[in-house]
């Protein structure tokens, strides 16, 4: 079983779901996860884990995102992209200007209607499931964050931006709620997902490469090992006498550990063992005198 992340570039008319199913194929193993839906028009990273490092998705998902949106004003739909019904047309009078400055203002924090076209559940039921017919339901204001938008050219109707942002934000939205802002309305044309976290377009694979790896048995070269994931971590290596303890995923005191390292109260760590087999992220906690275990990857095989 392989265990790691591969950054995968995800093509238009493939859901997420779609991907993670194509990969169980290819990879042979069904450990696997995606780390963040992105639409079926939507194109770019989409990094999947494999084996351990599925434990990892959560923590891939609350990584910081970076789109380039292709925004269309003038057009209302009802999915907020290209592919939607539309619900109003009218003609864009607003000047390169008044966009590049209402643009600007969602910067920051932002309180974002979730879509009726999306995953999101109320009641049980997906909000997709439910807009298909023909319901529409009260969604709940959600906070988001906007680092940053760029605006990298504008062609009225059209406007293409770079979009630094949290998770749960729907770049869909954000392209709806600029067009109301100017009283033109606007949608979504196009959507390319360039960066999630480290991970970035420029070092993405398509599944046909993959494919191609995994039958030539080079697959391996394009896996980030979970580790990696943490190297801003220091790094701590328990002594071969007290492996024991990491194996069953209990905590250990100051001086099991090879360093001589003074450590902070609270800092987090990565724990291995002398033969350099990673076993997880722990916490040193100054009162205890001791490394708590915060999230192990170890498993025994």
């Amino acid at each position: 079983m392989i265990h790691g992340i591969i950054n995968v570039y995800k093509e238009k008319g493939y859901t997420s779901h779609d991907v993670v199913a194509k990969l169980r194929g290819i990879l042979k193993q069904k450990k696997i996860g995606h780390t963040g839906t992105l639409d079926p028009d939507a194109e770019g990273v989409l990094p999947v884990c494999l084996g351990k490092a599925t434990k990892l998705c959560d923590f891939l998902t609350e990584e910081k995102k970076t789109y380039r949106a292709g925004m269309l004003l003038g057009i209302v739909t009802d999915t907020q992209d290209i592919s939607g019904k539309i619900l109003r047309q009218q003609k864009v009078t607003v000047t390169e200007e008044e966009v590049k400055n209402v643009i600007q203002s969602f910067e920051g924090m932002y309180s974002q209607i979730p879509p009726m076209y999306s995953a999101l559940k109320v009641n049980g039921r997906k909000l997709y499931e439910l807009a298909r017919e023909g319901k529409e339901v009260e969604r709940k204001p959600r906070s988001i964050k906007i680092f940053k938008i760029t605006v990298e050219s504008v062609n009225l109707p059209r406007v293409t931006l770079t979009v630094q942002c949290s998770k749960g934000t729907y770049i869909r939205t954000l392209c709806h709620d600029i067009g109301e802002k100017l009283q033109c309305g606007g949608c979504m044309e196009q959507l390319l997902r360039m960066e999630v976290g480290s991970f970035s377009v420029q070092n993405s694979i398509h599944i046909a490469e993959i494919e191609k790896r995994a039958k030539d048995g080079t697959i391996l070269e394009m896996v980030t090992a979970v580790d990696q994931m943490f190297e801003k971590l220091r790094k701590v290596t328990v002594k071969k006498m007290y492996q024991k303890l990491l194996e069953n995923g209990n905590p250990f005191v100051l001086g099991y550990q090879r360093e001589k390292n003074e450590f902070q109260d609270q800092e987090q760590v990565r724990v291995y063992d002398e033969e350099g087999i990673f076993y997880g992220i722990y916490r040193f906690e100054e009162n205890r005198k001791g490394f708590w275990p915060v999230k192990i990857f170890f498993e025994k095989e």
